[in-house]
Parts: C-alpha cells; structure tokens; sequence
C-alpha cells in the first residue's frame, strides 16, 4: 500500500535536516549481538503541538513529494532499535504576544526514517 504523506502536514518537514543514523554492533546481555545501524534519515524540531498532530503517523512509512519526491519516511517513536533517536525534549522559546502577554512554546526534536523508493522505468 502505498501512503502518501499528508499533505496538511508537509510544513512540518521544510527545513528538515539530513542526517546519518548510525550505531555500531553491541553484544545484548543475554551474549547476543545486535547489528550495526546506518540510516539515513530527517531530523526535525517541530512544536510539541505539531508533533501531537503527527503522533497518530508514527511507525508506518509514507512516501513524499516535492522536494523530497522518490522517498518515504517513517517516524521513530518507539521502535526499539532506534531508541537513542526516539522524540527529545526540542527546549523552550519565551515570546511576548502582540498584545503584550508572554507564553512559552515547547518543542520536539524527531527522526524520521528516510528511505528511497523510486521505482525503475522499464522502456
């Protein structure tokens, strides 16, 4: 099945950053060994509000177009093999509102699994 990346949501991934995931080997306690990891991937701060909204989307791959045309992403949240990419606390921005009272927005720091998925022409 192919998910396309919902488009109310494409603001979220402008000026995400690509980045490269990467873990060595480990030996588990129980004496077995894990594999390496090495994934591309996005990394983006978005506003906890935003990333409530996306909540429901993670774990399963979309595919994206635009800038990002020919890739699929998939949110980390939980899986346990990317545990050290899991959702970060992003810090927190003071402002003042336009009519003078201050609030805070909190932010999130995300991964989100970037993966290729053209498919090849035949002619």
């Amino acid at each position: 099945m192919r998910r396309m990346w919902p488009e109310e949501f494409s603001a979220i991934l402008e000026g995400a950053e690509e980045v490269t995931l990467t873990s060595p080997a480990q030996t588990r306690d129980d004496g077995s060994h894990s594999e390496a990891i090495r994934r591309q991937a996005l990394k983006v701060r978005l506003t906890q509000a935003d990333f409530e909204r996306i909540w429901p989307l993670a774990e399963a791959r979309y595919r994206l177009q635009g800038a990002h045309t020919g890739k699929a992403i998939t949110l980390i949240v939980n899986n346990p093999h990317y545990s050290q990419w899991h959702p970060a606390d992003g810090g927190t921005v003071e402002s003042v509102s336009d009519s003078g009272r201050s609030y805070s927005t909190r932010y999130v720091v995300v991964h989100f699994l970037l993966d290729d998925v053209r498919e090849a022409v035949e002619a």
